[in-house]
């Protein structure tokens, strides 16, 4: 119930990075859930493979190596899917970033309403 519940937040949260920045368009929110689910599966498949191979770089940055990744993931995932764009990389970048911020906030309400 935890992870359906996370999973439609999610997709509001991207639902609400399009209503706010006008670089990030969805259609609807079945194209959010798909896009929802696709970034969901990157983050858990590919970011921790990209951390890795990175890792010099992200050191050397300070970690900020690591908000290119994840706009990189975020840009990947509107590019497998029709009806989720996003109009370059420096949108992927602000949405990604929206998005994340979006996420804390579902994260702390996933933590209240479920407790452990």
């Amino acid at each position: 119930m935890k992870l359906i519940a996370k999973w439609l937040l999610a997709a509001c949260a991207l639902l609400l990075v399009a209503y706010i920045y006008p670089g990030v368009q969805i259609q609807g929110y079945g194209t959010a859930l798909i896009a929802a689910a696709v970034i969901g599966l990157f983050n858990v498949l590919l970011r921790p493979v990209l951390v890795i191979l990175t890792l010099p770089v992200t050191v050397v940055t300070l970690g900020l190596f690591l908000f290119v990744i994840n706009a990189l993931l975020f840009w990947a995932a509107s590019g497998l899917l029709n009806g989720f764009g996003v109009n370059g990389f420096w949108a992927a970048m602000l949405g990604s970033v929206i998005y994340s911020l979006l996420m804390l906030v579902v994260d702390a309400a996933i933590r209240a309403i479920f407790p452990r």
